[in-house]
């Protein structure tokens, strides 16, 4: 059995031990190949200072190349009796090059380890994240745009308000998702700081270059004061997740509006029925099970945050285990809400608009706000003409003019969709993500 980095000649007790790692080596599957790429910046910069010898640093990279291929390819193991996935990683390397593997740990410690190996996934995820949302993005200005002339009923407290669009209805979201992405941005730019040579809290004795590193890693900046870097596990983790939590509210929303709006009593959309599902009992179903299961996952992620909030809350500065909980939290997240951004960006695809709504003389009224507009360019005084539509309707006596003539911008007939996307696309570019793929694959060659 593999003795653990911190085992000196006690061992601990076994079900203290079970309790302790919980599902910490399950967690670190996630952060595998980061850790060694981590560790790869780590050891170039030791040997930098003279901590490793120019041979060492050549084989340990080229066997630490090999773990992240093995990573890389999902087939990375944590053994029975290791403690974790930096304990693995030096476990192999020694297992490979002797004690030499046992070198590469120093100046640093499994705090800010952890902490690099949390940034480096995380960074990476937001990354799929932005593209798979911009995915969807682009579904849906493409169907604003291909569905811009046909008019739907717009709600104010689910009562029948003014004429809609379905370019209006598409369009909202997809600007929704771009104002979710500069929440996105903020918090990618508070995870892209490189907290490595913070150690457990207080630095090391050690010379370290930790501007090598943070440059070798392709981030922004370090995080500079060793104590505020530890400050930043649960805090980082607690931005990335309001972000996240932004873009699963969107797409909670438009998995509502199309549960209601595909239902029989609205009829506004139709799913394809290979995206439906049925009943056991009633032949005639075709069920959204996509976009209600949609929904509930969307809704789970916005509790990530005071999930996060409530296990790191007022804990005073210093590291703690109670941040080992985040991971089981945190982490699988990023994967539900991959999954829901590819579902929608599928169904809103495929989805067929029903072209004729209005015809229905229910949505009569829809038209009253037109009208009394129409007056007041007469020369009617709004409040005036407000009550002569008001006393016909009364009356029943309201005909509607059913031709809709909305020019300002945002509106039905000027829906600046060119706009919206330059907006996003201004947005994406502000990532910067380039940076970080060069580095890291400069690091990797």
């Amino acid at each position: 059995m593999a003795q653990k980095l911190w085992e000196k000649n006690v061992q601990v007790d076994k079900e203290v031990e079970t309790f302790t790692v919980g599902k910490d080596r399950e967690m670190d599957l996630y952060l595998a190949k980061y850790d060694v790429l981590g560790s790869m910046a780590h050891i170039t910069m030791l040997e930098s200072i003279g901590l490793l010898a120019k041979e060492e640093l050549t084989v340990l990279l080229a066997e630490l190349k090999n773990i992240y291929a093995v990573a890389d390819r999902g087939e990375f193991v944590i053994e029975e009796g290791v403690e974790d996935v930096h304990s693995q990683v030096e476990l192999m390397l020694t297992r490979r090059l002797g004690d030499i593997g046992k070198k590469i740990h120093s100046g640093r410690s499994r705090n800010d380890q952890v902490l690099l190996d949390l940034k480096l996934y995380t960074r990476a995820q937001i990354r799929e994240l932005v593209e798979l949302t911009n995915g969807l993005f682009e579904v849906l200005i493409s169907q604003s745009n291909r569905y811009k002339e046909v008019l739907m009923p717009g709600y104010t407290h689910l009562q029948i308000a003014m004429p809609s669009s379905f370019g209006l209805w598409f369009g909202a979201y997809a600007e929704s998702l771009a104002d979710d992405l500069q929440m996105m941005q903020a918090a990618y730019k508070v995870c892209n700081r490189n907290p490595l040579g913070s150690a457990a809290g207080y630095g090391s004795s050690f010379p370290l270059n930790r501007q090598m590193t943070t440059d070798l890693l392709g981030f922004d900046s370090m995080d500079y004061n060793v104590v505020y870097a530890q400050m930043g596990r649960g805090k980082m983790e607690r931005t990335v997740a309001f972000a996240m939590a932004g873009i699963a509210a969107t797409l909670s929303k438009l998995a509502f509006d199309a549960c209601m709006f595909n239902s029989q009593n609205f009829g506004f959309i139709k799913l394809p029925d290979q995206f439906t599902t049925g009943s056991s009992i009633m032949p005639h179903k075709k069920n959204p099970d996509v976009f209600e299961l949609t929904r509930a996952k969307c809704n789970k992620i916005q509790g990530l945050p005071q999930q996060i909030t409530l296990i790191c809350n007022n804990l005073p500065s210093g590291y703690f285990r109670d941040l080992q909980i985040i991971k089981e939290v945190f982490l699988p997240a990023f994967d539900e809400l991959k999954d829901c951004i590819r579902m929608v960006t599928h169904m809103m695809r495929e989805v067929k608009v029903n072209d004729h709504i209005l015809e229905d003389d229910k949505y009569a009224l829809l038209f009253s706000v037109e009208e009394v507009n129409r007056l007041v360019l007469e020369g009617v005084p709004f409040r005036d003409a407000y009550k002569q539509v008001g006393l016909n309707i009364e009356a029943g006596k309201f005909t509607p003019n059913k031709a809709v003539s909305h020019t300002h911008e945002g509106s039905i007939g000027n829906l600046c969709n060119d706009s919206i996307s330059a907006l996003m696309q201004n947005i994406i570019d502000g990532f910067s993500f380039s940076k970080v793929n060069e580095a890291e694959k400069e690091l990797l060659a």
